[in-house]
């Protein structure tokens, strides 16, 4: 027999991470994805699986690999790694693109070089990192696409560590969206060199071309911005307010005024309408499940992880927090099972589902409480119902 024990809680609404609310903002982007970091939530999206020409944003792929190197101790920022006339001819100041302005044959350290593709965007530093780290670009690109499928970006195809436009190079919003993540959370110690505004080198000063860097209040301290002709403007941008974290990508802007404003509409809109809301913190016991045949009548049943969801500030429908089981539940029952489900549904959102877990082990009771049991199923019919009690849901 199904059971449910269902609570109602009003002025909340929510979603599964991953999943999208209905977007009611639009950008003028061709295509673009807000994400809230902590959740995964999407809070508006326009053509976010597309691909795209992501120009110099795949450069946070380049970036990534250099990052995975140095935490692995297979470079050092200050190793010296050597400009190969490649390198030069195809992103130093002889390209006519963006540039760190590298020398033919020079060295220069990996920090410098960091700073070089992060700040100043320099097609010549990502390639002189492509070229240690892989050999050649070409074999650094085929490097990018395998970790792009572990990422789980399947969207994305790279054929040069630089973003210079290539009809096989390309990427999805979601999958920026989805490196920018990992970046934050797997390099700490790296991606505060995102926030940085300018880097001098070879005796020229260049500003980060990223906008919300510049806003007061924005919060504002990553990522990286792009534009060629065929993509337009686009930037995957990151802030946090308040302790809490959003990710943007937007593409295909028609002018860099349009990218500044755009993109601080579309960051200022997912901060100010939506918040996180904790419903249950891990271990947290949210009911009892009644037992059928064990030597103890109920067990609790506990939130194995930390439930957070994203939340409109503005929404005024009901959200039903329910548990669901198959019961009585039959012994014995092992400490850590998954023997139920909380289900959190409201209007228009796709219902979350989350596990929960048996408290503690139940016996199976033995040959003569098993002979009482079954006499008093014959007498009294099927165990009652659990009685219904409310998931405890926080105070708001």
């Amino acid at each position: 027999m199904k059971r449910f024990l269902l609570a109602t809680v009003f002025g909340l609404a929510a979603v599964a991470a991953g999943s999208a609310f209905a977007a009611s903002i639009d950008i003028n982007a061709r295509e673009y994805v807000l994400v809230d970091f902590q959740t995964g939530s999407v809070l508006g999206a326009k053509d976010p699986d597309k691909p795209m020409p992501p120009s110099s944003m795949s450069k946070l792929m380049t970036a990534y690999m250099a990052f995975e190197a140095l935490k692995a101790g297979r470079i050092r920022l200050d190793d010296e790694l050597t400009v190969s006339r490649y390198a030069w001819q195809q992103g130093g100041a002889a390209s006519g693109g963006s540039t760190m302005f590298l020398n033919p044959n020079s060295r220069v350290k990996v920090e410098d070089l960091l700073r070089g593709m992060i700040v100043q965007s320099g097609n010549d530093a990502c390639i002189v990192l492509a070229e240690a780290l892989a050999g050649s670009e070409e074999a650094f690109a085929e490097q990018m696409n395998a970790k792009a499928k572990e990422l789980g970006m399947t969207n994305s195809h790279f054929m040069n560590a630089t973003g210079l436009p290539n009809e096989e190079h390309y990427m999805s919003p979601r999958d920026l969206s989805i490196l920018a993540r990992h970046l934050i959370t797997e390099f700490p110690e790296y991606y505060s060199l995102y926030s940085e505004t300018s880097f001098t080198y070879n005796n020229i000063t260049q500003g980060n071309r990223n906008p919300l860097l510049y806003r007061v209040g924005s919060g504002a301290d990553g990522l990286k911005t792009g534009h060629t002709s065929i993509a337009g403007y686009g930037l995957t941008g990151s802030a946090i307010r308040n302790g809490r974290r959003l990710i943007l990508v937007a593409n295909g802007m028609d002018t860099m005024k349009d990218r500044d404003e755009e993109t601080a509409k579309l960051m200022d809109w997912g901060f100010r309408e939506f918040t996180n809301r904790s419903l249950f913190t891990a271990g947290e016991v949210v009911t009892d499940a009644e037992v059928w045949l064990g030597d103890t009548g109920s067990v609790n049943l506990v939130i194995p992880k930390d439930v957070m969801v994203t939340v409109p500030r503005a929404a005024s429908q009901a959200l039903e927090v329910k548990v669901v089981y198959e019961g009585p539940l039959p012994a014995p029952i092992a400490k850590g099972a998954e023997v139920a489900k909380v289900v959190i549904t409201g209007k228009d959102l796709a219902p979350i589902e989350i596990p929960l877990q048996a408290a503690a082990d139940v016996g199976r009771l033995g040959y003569i409480g098993r002979l009482k049991a079954a006499a008093s199923y014959i007498v009294f019919g099927p165990p009652a119902a659990p009685v219904s009690q409310p998931a405890t849901m926080p105070a708001q």
